[in-house]
């Protein structure tokens, strides 16, 4: 088994470290999810692999004498929580999985995509500082796996400051909603907004994020 006291490895590296492809393609995942270092997006290949891998192995086991499907079933459930299957999905669905679709159920990237902060980089801080939770309880790990079920049951905390409306973040939000509120009205009234307009708007917020 091992010493229990020593860290297993949670990742592999990539077998060549100079590809310009998988470098440039890693920059723009971890821009895009606001992650800290590329391990993160390594994690979450070893992990995908793992998946691919389990799933291959009750693929080659369907036609052997004495195979059960319970076990195909219950790793199928196990995906069908997150979302990225369903129970009756064939194996195959699973060898179809991207890097992405895992990086989604994050809990940075669920708390900014339902609108709790203003950039993945933002959703992070506010997990990591204990201001989420989940079903009531602090969660402050930014890479915790949400479940379909736990989804919906994201909050922050009440001890925290930010569960209040006027917390000059929050605020910061709502004015970020307006201007992109004013952008989209004037659009559908046939106002042309420039892309100089667009980007203006952008960095306005994203300095009202940082500040």
């Amino acid at each position: 088994m091992g010493d229990p006291r020593k860290t297993r490895k949670k990742f592999s590296r990539p077998m060549h470290p100079w590809e310009a492809g998988r470098i440039n393609d890693e920059a723009i995942i971890k821009k895009e999810y606001g992650l800290t270092n590329k391990k993160e997006i390594w994690k979450t290949s070893t992990e995908l692999r793992r998946l691919k891998l389990q799933a291959k192995k009750l693929i080659r086991e369907r036609n052997k004498p004495g195979y059960s499907q319970n076990e195909e079933k219950d790793f199928l459930k196990s995906l069908e929580k997150f979302g990225w299957v369903t129970v009756d999905s064939p194996l195959e669905a699973v060898l179809a999985l991207e890097p992405k679709e895992l990086l989604e159920r994050r809990l940075q990237t669920v708390v900014f995509k339902k609108g709790f902060a203003l950039s993945p980089k933002q959703s992070r801080q506010f997990i990591v500082h204990g201001h989420v939770t989940i079903n009531g309880r602090k969660i402050t790990i930014p890479g915790y796996k949400v479940t379909s079920d736990e989804e919906h049951s994201i909050s922050f905390n009440p001890t925290s400051t930010l569960s209040k409306e006027d917390h000059p973040e929050r605020a910061k939000k709502l004015q970020a909603k307006e201007k992109i509120r004013k952008s989209e009205i004037k659009q559908e009234e046939g106002e042309i907004i420039t892309e100089q307009e667009l980007e203006k708007i952008e960095k306005e917020i994203v300095v009202e994020v940082a500040q």
